[in-house]
């Protein structure tokens, strides 16, 4: 019977390692060959579905229309006037009516959000367009997308992990539980990776539409002083540290102008929004 669990749990491993590394789409945006099963259109489906359950959790949508119209004036020059008004994303822009919240995210396909909370303490245009240059990034890079696929791949090998050592009185509920751990860890990094990625987009998306990447730089400043001393370990946090991301960011900006920022790029107007 042993036999048999191991034979059933290294088919369902097979299965599902084929199913991640069989499968690879070529994004033109990062230029790399990522794996994904997903197309764009689904990505957008799923997107569009999940933005007013996400929008539910942080207390639903900025009542003030003015603020979302001027946020959504702000992402739709970052798309329109970057490459990623030539992909097939549907991208829309909302604040959250959280003003406790410090944050920004994007689903995929294209709805973005930013906090009331984090809005507050941006000080120009040009740090606005840096947030949801950013979170842009993350949708062209198709980051969820990925992150489907490695929790699908994860979840098979935990399942392969627990059918073949079931028998073993209650080890295989631990060794199914040390793999969950190790699966978690891996995702986890590859987030920190995505962040990076989406900061080096960020720089270059704002500053085709015209806005200072420096700004972006600024926003880190802001994050680092929201976070506060008890600030997470980035080891375990799927955001790397403000403080990194400022070195990373500032090559990210020497290598896309090397002779230095040209000086039409700009900061924008002031962004008020009273506490």
């Amino acid at each position: 019977m042993r036999r048999g669990r191991l034979v059933v749990a290294l088919g369902i491993a097979v299965v599902a390692l084929l199913g991640y590394y069989g499968v690879r789409q070529y994004n033109p945006i990062i230029g790399e060959n990522q794996h994904i099963a997903l197309s764009p259109d689904q990505e957008v489906a799923i997107g569009l579905q999940s933005a007013p359950q996400m929008a539910e959790q942080f207390g639903g949508l900025e009542p003030d229309e003015s603020i979302q119209s001027d946020v959504s004036g702000v992402g739709e020059r970052v798309v329109k006037q970057s490459i990623a008004g030539q992909t097939q994303y549907e991208f829309s822009f909302h604040v959250l009516a959280d003003p406790q919240t410090v944050n920004a995210f994007a689903l995929p396909g294209g709805p973005i959000f930013i906090t009331r909370g984090l809005l507050e303490r941006l000080e120009n245009e040009a740090q606005l367009a840096g947030v949801l240059g950013h979170e842009i990034g993350h949708v062209v890079g198709r980051h969820s997308a990925e992150h489907i696929a490695k929790s699908q791949l994860a979840q098979g090998l935990i399942t392969a992990v627990g059918v073949g050592t079931s028998d073993d009185q209650g080890r295989g509920q631990r060794a199914a539980q040390i793999a969950a751990v190790v699966a978690e860890m891996v995702q986890l990094k590859y987030g920190r990776r995505d962040e990076m990625q989406a900061d080096t987009l960020g720089v270059r998306l704002m500053s085709e539409a015209g806005y200072d990447p420096r700004a972006l730089l600024e926003v880190m400043r802001i994050l680092a002083e929201s976070s506060g001393p008890d600030r997470q370990p980035e080891f375990l946090s799927s955001h790397p540290d403000p403080g990194n991301r400022h070195a990373l960011i500032q090559h990210a900006i020497e290598a896309r102008f090397p002779g230095g920022v040209p000086r039409d790029l700009t900061l924008g107007r002031s962004i008020k929004v009273a506490n």
